[in-house]
């Protein structure tokens, strides 16, 4: 469940009117000047003329509501594709070792073109990368759907991989973008991300729920899965029809991307032009937390967060089945767990806004919101060895306590990177961070997994998620002062207050 839009992609969402986060606290940083670009060259200077992104960004209730669309149909093709695949695969002939090495291919090749294509994504554009991913992981659905032989299954694997790696920030940044060319570095961009991060959340949810049902649907009365499967000589099953209705998704995806995420003309550029530029912008966000301490926390804590969501996924199948005592009952339990867990980070994402006005800042509202997780994985290790009802409620309580207060945690995170980070290296920046929350929670499980079982699995993620909450009782980090000689665009004449995520 690390793909949950969690803390980064994605990471990627409180009522609207909700007030932009208070000036004058000291743990919420003003914006910095949009500064030079990751690359090294200077950013434009503003001046008192309105830029062409300006003119042509759609107000912030429009900026809004159009991201939390790309992020609900974006998301919800994978909640209905999840649910089913470990026994498509296996009722395709899949040994659990195979399966295993299919999804191994996922993992590997987000990895491995995260940064990559998050500086595709600060060169070409916003509203092209956003649709490639799509059209990838129409791809991908159609072959996972499709696919008898284990090499096809693999190649759907990677190409939905590679459109994971793609997805990772484009629609942020450019809500992000958006909001700042129409109302200024100031504007409140905390309420949208909550809501975006409430919208992938909630398709998750949702898609887990009706990817799971179908194929037992397909079953009843007069079993149409039967028919399906007899018509097709075995290429259609039923536990094919959610990822074919995924792939449906993604086709009202790409084209809502291409007619709704409208951007200012970018400069044009050439294959060589974009061959120079990516590596430039990933070694530009490699270099974001070598000199600036908030984002060498912003990145620490989402390896802490990859840790714990790690060893939520790890642990928790084993203890369902446990709790009813087969392992197919299990998974039913697990499934509607993995739900409620989607639907408790999408009240976090909602919630943010108000925690961080209550906390004061972004900074304590992330320290405040990872605290209530550590809570929750505590309450699971101290009930992992007894099988009475109070324990059974006080589980299923601490699993939604750490997913709560990693929702909460998100909006405020991303808040504070958004702000330290300019328009040309904004979605490089968000892969950065998907990248520390998919390396370190990978090595974060593996620990976990080599221990015995019992609470110390759970206390070293309860551990792992402390640390990246005491990360922020620290003072607040100051903004950094500009590389000498790089000339700082000056701050247009803006309301002093921070608004925020």
């Amino acid at each position: 469940m690390t793909d949950a839009a969690p803390t980064g992609d994605a990471g990627p969402p409180p009522a609207p009117g909700l007030p932009p986060a208070l000036a004058g606290h000291p743990d919420e940083h003003p914006a910095p000047g949009p500064g030079p670009a990751l690359d090294g060259h200077p950013a434009p200077v503003l001046t008192g003329h309105p830029a062409p992104g300006e003119r042509t960004a759609p107000d912030e209730r429009t900026a809004r509501r159009r991201f939390v669309v790309v992020t609900f149909l974006f998301w919800l093709p994978a909640g209905l594709a999840s649910a089913p695949m470990v026994l498509l695969f296996t009722e395709r002939g899949l040994a659990l070792t195979a399966v295993a090495g299919v999804f191994a291919a996922h993992a590997l090749t987000a990895a491995a073109m995260e940064l990559p294509t998050g500086g595709l994504s600060d060169v070409l554009g916003r509203r092209a990368v956003l649709a490639a991913a799509g059209i990838l992981d129409l791809a991908a659905l159609a072959l996972v759907a499709l696919g008898t032989a284990a090499w096809v299954l693999t190649l759907g694997m990677a190409l939905m991989g590679a459109g994971r790696a793609l997805s990772s920030g484009p629609a942020e940044a450019w809500y992000v973008d958006a909001v700042h060319a129409r109302s200024g570095p100031d504007a409140d961009i905390r309420t949208g991300l909550a809501y975006g991060g409430s919208a992938s959340a909630a398709a998750l949810a949702a898609g887990m729920v009706l990817g799971g049902a179908l194929p037992w649907l397909l079953g009843l009365g007069p079993d149409l899965g039967a028919r399906l499967r007899e018509t097709t000589s075995g290429l259609v099953l039923p536990l094919s029809v959610p990822a074919l209705l995924g792939a449906a998704v993604y086709i009202a995806f790409v084209l809502y991307v291409l007619t709704a995420l409208r951007e200012p003309p970018r400069p044009r550029t050439t294959p060589l032009g974009v061959l120079r530029g990516v590596p430039s912008a990933i070694s530009g966000g490699l270099r974001l937390g070598g000199r600036d301490a908030l984002i060498r926390r912003l990145l620490m804590t989402a390896g802490a967060a990859g840790t714990a969501l790690s060893a939520l996924e790890l642990l928790t199948p084993g203890r369902a089945a446990g709790i009813t005592g087969a392992a197919e009952s299990g998974a039913v339990l697990f499934a509607g767990l993995a739900a409620a867990g989607f639907v408790c980070s999408a009240l976090g994402n909602r919630l943010a806004p108000a925690v961080a006005r209550l906390a004061g800042g972004s900074e304590r509202a992330v320290r405040v919101s990872l605290m209530a997780s550590v809570g929750g994985l505590l309450v699971l290790a101290a009930t992992v060895s007894s099988g009475s009802a109070p324990a059974l409620v006080l589980t299923v309580a601490g699993y939604a306590l750490v997913y709560l207060g990693l929702g909460a945690a998100g909006p405020s995170e991303n808040d504070l990177l958004h702000r330290r980070v300019d328009a040309s290296g904004r979605a490089t920046a968000l892969s950065v961070q998907s990248l520390a929350l998919q390396l370190v929670g990978a090595g974060g499980g593996l620990a976990v997994g080599a221990l015995p079982a019992g609470p110390l699995p759970w206390l070293l993620a309860a551990a792992a998620l402390l640390v990246g909450a005491l990360l922020w009782t620290r003072r607040p980090t100051p903004a950094p002062a500009p590389r000498p000689g790089a000339p700082t665009a000056p701050r247009p004449g803006a309301p002093t207050g921070a608004g925020g995520r």
